[in-house]
C-alpha cells in the first residue's frame, strides 16, 4: 500500500487563520493547552499506547518506549542489546534513529548527532555489508551534514534490497541536503508501507521536510500530522510541526506545539526560546521577555538565550539592560570558544549601538575593535564599519577625558 494521506482538516485550518490582533494571551492559552495536554498525556500512558506487541524479542521494551516519545529509555535498551548482541543491527538502526531524533529535543543535544555517527562508523567497520548497519551509518552521515557519502551508501543497500524502506528515507533526505528538493519528494513519494510499520512515521516526517523544502507548508503540515498520527509522543515531531505552522501563518497552531513540548517536557529551554521568539514578532512584550528570561535562568551559559533577551529588551528601548545582556552573549561565545564565523554578529552590534545611544563612548570602541579583531581573519557575511575618524560620539574622545 502506497502511503498516502490526506488532512482536510489542515486546508480547514487554513482558512480560519488567525491574525495578531485575534490572537489569545499566549499564557492564558498555554494554561489551556497545558491542561487538556496533561490529561490526555495521562490517559495515553494508561490505555492508548501500550508497547508495541507486534516487535518479538529483546526489542519489544524498546520500540514501546519510542511509540511513547520515550527516546531516553529507547536508547538505554537499545544500547544494551547492541552491545549484547552486535548481530542485532536492527538494535543499531532504532539507536540511531533515536540519537538522532533525540539530538533536536532541546537546545544542547547536538552532541546525540555526533555520538550516533560513531556508533554506526564503528558497526560499520565490522560490518560493511548488512543493510541495516549501512542504512543506520547513512542516516547518522546525512544527518551530520554528510548527504553525498549518505547517498552512495543507501544506493549500494537498495541495489541488494530495493523494498528497504528506511534506506528509501534516508536517501530522500540525501537529495534533500544537496538541494534536490523535487527528487527528494518523488524518491519518499513512491514509498510502499503500511501505517504499523516501524518505519511509517519516518516516512511521512521526511515528506514533511521534503515539502517544507519546496515552500508547500500546508502540504508539510499536512505530512507531519500523519507522523503524530503514529508517534504523538516524539517531541522533535511536535516542534516540526511549530515550525510548519510559524511559516504557514498559522501562530496559535504554532503555540500549542510548543505548549505540547513544554507539557511532556517541563523543563524544556528550546520551546521557551520559539516562545519568545514568537511573541516579540506579535509584539506581546511581556511574554517575550517572560520567556526569554526562563531561557536565561534554566540555561544561563547559552548564548542565544542572552541574545534574544537582551534583543527585547532593545526593541524596548531598555538600552542599559539591554546592553547588559548582549554583553553576556558576547562573553560567554569568547569564553566558549565559538568561531568567529559561527558567532551571533548581533550581540555585538546591538551592544553596540546600545552604548551609542547611551552615549557611552569607552563601551563602544571596546565592542567595536574587539568585533574587528575576531573578524579580521573570519569569512563572515554581516559588516560594520564606521568613518576612519571613528564613531561620531566618540570624536575628540580621549582616556582622560
Amino acid at each position: 500500500m502506497r502511503l498516502q494521506r490526506q488532512r482536510s482538516s489542515v486546508y480547514t485550518r487554513a482558512n480560519r487563520r488567525r491574525f495578531p490582533g485575534c490572537l489569545p494571551n499566549m499564557l492564558l492559552l498555554g494554561l489551556l493547552i497545558g491542561v487538556v495536554i496533561t490529561g490526555w498525556d495521562w490517559i495515553e500512558r494508561q490505555f492508548i499506547a501500550p508497547p508495541n506487541s507486534a516487535i518479538n524479542g529483546d526489542l519489544g521494551n524498546a520500540y514501546g518506549a519510542f511509540n511513547q516519545g520515550d527516546l531516553n529509555a529507547t536508547i538505554g535498551i537499545t544500547q544494551q542489546v547492541w552491545q549484547l548482541q552486535p548481530t542485532r543491527s536492527d538494535a543499531l538502526l532504532l539507536l540511531v534513529r533515536s540519537l538522532i531524533y533525540r539530538s533536536y529535543v532541546d537546545y544542547n543535544r547536538d552532541v546525540d548527532r555526533e555520538i550516533a555517527l560513531d556508533y554506526a562508523r564503528l558497526a560499520y567497520e565490522n560490518n560493511p555489508t548488512d543493510p541495516d548497519v549501512m542504512t543506520a551509518y547513512a542516516f547518522a552521515l546525512q544527518a551530520t551534514l554528510q548527504p553525498i557519502e549518505a547517498a552512495d551508501l543507501v544506493r549500494a543497500v537498495l541495489q541488494d534490497d530495493p523494498d528497504h524502506v528506511m534506506a528509501w528515507v534516508v536517501l530522500g533526505l540525501s537529495y534533500g541536503g544537496v538541494g534536490g528538493y523535487e527528487r527528494a519528494l518523488a524518491i519518499n513519494a513512491q514509498i510502499d508501507v503500511d501505517d504499523d510499520s516501524v518505519f511509517a512515521m519516518d516516512v511521512y516526517r521526511a515528506r514533511a521536510i521534503h515539502f517544507h523544502d519546496l515552500g508547500r507548508y500546508l502540504e508539510a503540515i499536512s505530512a507531519i500530522d500523519n507522523a503524530l498520527d503514529i508517534n504523538s509522543r516524539l517531541i522533535t515531531l511536535h516542534f516540526e510541526r511549530a515550525q510548519y505552522t510559524r511559516l504557514q501563518g498559522l501562530t496559535d497552531s504554532s503555540v500549542a506545539s510548543y505548549f505540547r513540548v513544554m507539557a511532556f517536557d517541563s523543563d524544556n529551554v528550546k520551546a521557551r526560546l520559539r516562545m519568545c521568539e514568537l511573541a516579540s514578532v506579535l509584539r506581546e512584550s511581556e511574554n517575550a521577555l517572560d520567556y526569554c528570561g526562563q531561557v536565561t535562568q534554566i540555561a544561563p551559559r547559552w548564548s542565544e538565550g542572552w541574545y534574544r533577551l537582551g534583543r527585547e529588551y532593545f526593541l524596548l528601548g531598555e538600552y542599559d539592560l539591554a546592553a547588559q545582556s548582549l554583553n553576556r552573549c558576547t562573553s560567554l561565545e569568547v569564553m566558549q570558544g565559538v568561531s568567529p564565523e559561527e558567532r551571533r554578529f548581533e550581540c555585538w552590534y546591538l551592544q553596540g549601538q546600545a552604548a551609542e545611544i547611551l552615549g557611552d563612548c569607552d563601551t563602544l570602541l571596546h565592542t567595536y575593535e574587539e568585533f574587528r579583531e575576531m573578524t579580521q581573519n573570519a569569512d563572515i557575511a554581516e559588516t560594520w564599519v564606521y568613518p576612519p575618524e571613528g564613531p561620531a560620539i566618540c570624536v575628540g574622545h580621549s582616556d582622560g577625558g
